[in-house]
């Protein structure tokens, strides 16, 4: 049976880098595993059960309604342009401040491709003028727009992967992102800035005339928009705890008096519930289309996001059927110095066939969980691990939808971002591990 799980796992994998829908893939390969194992019924059953599970619909649904609010009332841009604006002056900074800028956008839009439509409008033809190639604008921008900077909004389907099997709210998960992200952050944008000057540094970039015409016009209130439903939730949970949001609000509790357990998934929608309101009163000219574009975006959140971790969920309970997942329990507990090399490394190979960090953390969280308690790690710090080496694998997989956006924004090839993104991202995912693993993070 273990060699035949195997055998369907990389047929599913060579029809995924094939082209083919993830969805279908993961769900076929799930019902294939569960038959193997002799019972599709669980299978079924984690289906319609994740199908249905307001924890994940509620907080992705609402975020990317959010999101479509931003774009519509231009609040995305206006964020972007005052990001962006002192990089006309410093063209010598301006690769690893586009990444930087992209990262901080990614935040409040947790959408990878939403996030480089936004930013690609104001920082390609900025770079442009400075002489890059579209290659360099291109990984730029995919660096920027996808390397992580969304995990550290609560809103993150990860995070909600992995608050729901440790049992937390995900704002308790977002301290232990940033030690991990931080360093990819870092050690991807300066190697990518290295490589770029290496590799087109012989380009010798002409005046910047037209910086103006990209950082004028900004709207200050626009652009603080995207920032208030961050702001509510962190500032109305720990550790900072300024104000607390009645429960009545969002989830009653039960007849028991017991607190409900959608509480924190409901927080996110009444957070972002709040950001439509201000965006719609921020830009009045658009405030009759809002509600529109909210439930179109919670359209798109539920199609390309809840599906892919339904059928995530749906192949991790088949890897789950066959026992690979013990395999994987009990490597761990022979050599528990991989747990975090493995924890980064597995999600990411995921990552990159399936080009989706969130499928990755929804399919391979659960496998790490029961060797981090074994370990007697922290579950949260380990799911950290996981979400961001899954977001590093998205970043560089040639199906990811993100790249595909940056090379369409940027005339740029695919093939060709993958390739100057892939050696950056490594090397921060490996420096992350490697402090992880020493206990220096």
């Amino acid at each position: 049976m273990l060699v035949l799980a195997i055998l369907v796992i990389t047929v599913a994998v060579v029809l995924v880098l094939r082209g083919i829908d993830v969805r279908i893939i993961l769900l076929g390969a799930a019902l294939l595993l569960g038959a193997l194992a002799g019972d599709i019924r669980p299978i079924v059953r984690e289906f319609l059960i994740t199908f249905s599970n307001e924890k994940f619909v509620v907080p992705i649904c609402s975020a990317m309604g959010f999101a479509y609010v931003l774009k519509l009332t231009q609040c995305d841009v206006h964020m972007v342009r005052v990001l962006t604006a002192p990089l006309s002056y410093v063209r010598f900074l301006m690769v690893p401040g586009v990444v930087g800028c992209g990262f901080l956008v990614n935040i409040p839009v947790i959408s990878q491709a939403s996030t480089a439509v936004c930013l690609g409008t104001v920082v390609v033809p900025l770079m442009r003028a400075a002489g890059y190639t579209s290659t360099a604008i291109g990984a730029t921008l995919l660096v920027g727009a996808s390397v992580g900077g969304e995990l550290l909004n609560p809103g993150a389907p990860e995070l909600n992967t992995v608050a729901a099997k440790v049992g937390c709210g995900p704002r308790e998960v977002v301290p232990e992102i940033v030690p991990i992200v931080l360093p990819v952050l870092i050690v991807t944008g300066l190697s990518l800035w290295l490589l770029t000057r290496l590799r087109d540094g012989s380009a010798v970039p002409p005046p910047m005339e037209a910086k103006v015409e990209h950082v004028g016009g900004v709207n200050y209130l626009k652009a603080a928009v995207p920032l208030i439903p961050l702001a509510i939730l962190f500032a109305s949970g720990p550790p900072l705890n300024f104000f607390t949001i009645e429960p009545e609000w969002v989830a009653a509790a039960d007849p028991s008096g017991k607190p409900s357990p959608y509480y924190s998934s409901r927080l996110i929608g009444f957070a972002m519930l709040i950001g439509t309101l201000a965006a719609a009163l921020a830009g009045p000219g658009q405030a009759k289309g809002c509600m529109k574009a909210y439930f179109e975006g919670a359209g798109f959140g539920f199609t390309n996001i809840v599906s892919l971790i339904v059928t995530a969920s749906c192949f991790g309970k088949g890897i789950e059927a066959v026992k690979l997942a013990d395999h994987l329990g009990d490597l761990i507990a022979a050599y528990p110095g991989l747990l975090h090399p493995l924890a980064g490394f597995v999600p990411m190979a995921f990552g990159w066939v399936s080009g989706s960090g969130m499928a990755s953390t929804q399919s391979l969280y659960g496998f790490f969980y029961e060797p981090t308690l074994a370990l007697e790690q922290d579950p949260k710090a380990v799911g950290a691990m996981v979400s961001v080496g899954a977001a590093v694998g998205r970043t560089m997989s040639p199906v990811a939808a993100v790249v595909l956006m940056c090379a369409s924004l940027t005339g740029a090839k695919p093939l060709d971002l993958v390739i100057r993104v892939c050696g950056p991202l490594m090397l921060g995912l490996t420096v992350a591990v490697l402090l992880r693993t020493f206990g220096l993070i």
